[in-house]
């Protein structure tokens, strides 16, 4: 998804290298032009960096197709690719050593008939690994497809969701673990969508603990759907029905009110619930502030001083911060410079903010209250979640793309960058300078996927 003034940046990059390929107008050809064009091309590679040969794919073309790549008036391959009969096409295109790092507009430009679409090339860089000396690591490999990790202080455990394959999900538990050894106490299935034949489960993704109810609440993110489960056994306290939220994503405890919020990705919603009674009592859509682009909200998290929830916009560059009472806008803040904003943490003493770019590799640190920006911080290819530990004063952020765990300061340095296995995704300060990470992996066979990570500061 793109903001409006991105669309017309590309149009405007379309036209620019369409017509600088083809020379002075009066000289173009316009030859028999396609008018279903559905082609698409995508690079394999999850991260790409100056220098890099990159292999793209592509598919949907029509058979016989010659397929350009243009960065500018450049051409990315030397030849033109044809399409198979299968309407594929791939090839290995260079990037230059000097390429600088950020978003590149590209253009597809098709041939037998003619076609044209804008793709995205995003040029990341290496951040060095650094201060592994100032933690003790632990970690453990669990199950497949892990995504979050809570901790309890009441029962002592860790509750980690796991979820494998597109719909229909068949394979999903929540875990109980012991926080010291990392180790599953107990697990359970969650049960299988009611009036559904093809063996799905209500798959867990997001998760919280209510210490104060005992309870685990998770997201069913492909059902539409929220559970609430019993801390002490992982016996099911409570299943919605599908539709409760759209596409849930992140849920947490707001306990000055009493509520359990989530975030919806489907249609810019949130829903809160009364922790005690688990009936749902607030059910909110924010509309963007951009003009025709829609708010997608992402991570959730909640300012126990100010009384504020704070969620994320994957498209379009804002936060919302909504009174954690009654579910009113409070304000909205934009950064031009975030693209698919994923984390969202809060320093409720220090007041600031920390928001995650996936597309844009970056921290910002803002002023909680006016949406200042103090700090962009680039931290690694697809910064996908950060986290707040008022002990240590510092912001955890996990990088999906290069494989990292980053400690920022309130002044936006980085003073460690640690190895997160394959795709870390998720991190949970508990509040006395331990952190846990969760990371994802490339198959079961990865021996360094679905990990879950205990890191100690030595001044701990």
């Amino acid at each position: 998804m793109h903001t409006t003034s991105s669309r017309r940046l590309r149009l405007a990059t379309l036209a620019l290298a369409l017509s600088a390929v083809a020379g002075i107008a009066g000289a173009q050809v316009f030859s028999q032009p396609d008018p279903d064009f559905g082609g698409a091309v995508r690079a394999s590679s999850p991260v790409i960096k100056a220098g890099d040969t990159v292999e793209m794919t592509g598919q949907g073309f029509k058979p016989g197709q010659a397929v350009t790549l243009l960065r500018g008036e450049r051409a990315l391959n030397a030849r033109p690719w044809t399409a198979d009969a299968e309407g594929r096409i791939s090839g290995q295109v260079q990037i230059p050593a000097d390429a600088v790092v950020g978003r590149h507009p590209v253009v597809v430009r098709v041939a037998n008939p003619d076609a044209a679409a804008v793709i995205e090339l995003k040029v990341s860089k290496d951040v060095p690994l650094s201060g592994a000396d100032r933690y003790d690591v632990a970690v453990n490999k669990l199950v497949q497809g892990l995504y979050q990790v809570a901790h309890s202080r009441t029962s002592n455990a860790l509750f980690v969701t796991a979820a494998t394959g597109r719909p229909p999900v068949r394979q999903s538990e929540l875990l109980k673990l012991d926080p010291d050894t990392l180790e599953i106490t107990a697990r359970v299935t969650p049960a299988q969508v009611e009036g559904q034949s093809d063996g799905r489960v209500y798959a867990v993704y997001g998760v919280a603990v209510d210490d104060a109810n005992g309870h685990v609440w998770v997201t069913n993110t492909r059902d539409d759907s929220v559970a609430v489960y019993r801390q002490s056994d992982l016996s099911l306290v409570k299943q919605f029905e599908a539709g409760v939220l759209p596409h849930g994503r992140d849920v947490v405890v707001d306990t000055r009110d009493n509520r359990v919020w989530a975030s919806g990705f489907g249609g810019g919603r949130f829903v809160a619930f009364d922790a005690t009674t688990l009936e749902v009592v607030q059910d909110v859509t924010v509309p963007s502030q951009v003009r025709g682009e829609e708010f997608g909200p992402m991570a959730l998290t909640v300012d126990p001083v100010g009384g504020k929830l704070y969620s994320v916009g994957l498209s379009t560059g804002e936060v919302v911060v909504l009174d954690g009472a009654t579910g009113a806008v409070d304000r909205m803040f934009r950064f031009p410079t975030l693209n698919g904003g994923i984390g969202v943490a809060i320093d409720a003493e220090g007041r600031r903010l920390y928001v995650t770019g996936q597309g844009s590799d970056n921290l910002i640190i803002a002023n909680a209250d006016t949406g200042e920006v103090l700090h962009d911080v680039y931290v690694g290819a697809g910064a996908v979640y950060v986290a707040f530990d008022p002990h240590t004063r510092l912001a955890y952020v996990a990088s999906r793309g290069a494989g990292t765990i980053t400690a920022v300061d309130a002044n936006g340095t980085i003073v460690a960058n640690l190895d997160g296995g394959t795709f870390p995704n998720h991190v949970l300060p508990i509040g006395d300078g331990v952190v846990y990470a969760i990371n994802k992996s490339r198959g079961a066979e990865d021996p360094n996927g679905d990990q879950i990570r205990r890191l100690v500061p030595k001044t701990h």
